[in-house]
């Protein structure tokens, strides 16, 4: 059975986030949709580069994942924050007990405003960490709460994708990647 993630993009999305997450799951033999939620399937992310999208948001709602991530970056972030079917998607894959994660300012802009954050230890951007209420933020690149991942930023994207290849396929298939990536 085939591993599956969708990734959640717009405008103003952070770049090397983006990418990282795309690229280190898909070395990871992981089936990446990336879905712009968009009314076109090509986005500008948050330092200029232009990229299209695999799908359309809205015509992979319905379509079951292994994961769902959303990268930072401002407005991109928001953008996620402010989009209902991507909430109402993130919500339910959290209730099936299925992965959620996001990083930089997605957690505390997208993951706490969906309300999937309760009583969970989590990170984000410092700086956007004011914003949280109902979860404790712990300043760490990367946390792991149960079927939530989240990170810090740019600078932590390599480890963040690392560990949702371990969460989906294992500490075996996260040394394969690293290796190969020749990541210490």
């Amino acid at each position: 059975m085939t591993t599956r993630a969708l990734i959640a993009v717009a405008d103003g999305v952070e770049d090397i986030e983006t990418v990282t997450l795309i690229d280190v799951l898909r070395r990871a033999e992981v089936e990446v949709v990336v879905a712009s939620i968009e009314n076109r399937r090509m986005f500008t992310c948050a330092r200029g580069s232009r990229m299209t999208a695999d799908a359309m948001l809205i015509d992979v709602l319905a379509q079951d994942f292994d994961l769902i991530a959303l990268p930072g970056g401002m407005p991109g972030a928001q953008h996620l924050a402010d989009h209902l079917p991507l909430a109402e998607k993130v919500q339910a894959q959290a209730k099936a007990g299925k992965l959620f994660a996001a990083i930089c300012a997605a957690p505390a802009l997208a993951l706490q405003g969906y309300g999937v954050l309760k009583q969970r230890r989590m990170t984000c951007y410092p700086a956007f960490s004011d914003r949280l209420s109902g979860c404790t933020f712990v300043d760490q690149p990367v946390v792991v709460d149960g079927n939530c991942i989240t990170s810090q930023g740019p600078g932590t994207a390599l480890e963040f994708a690392l560990t949702l290849v371990e969460q989906l396929a294992g500490k075996a298939a996260r040394k394969a990647v690293a290796e190969a990536m020749l990541v210490p």
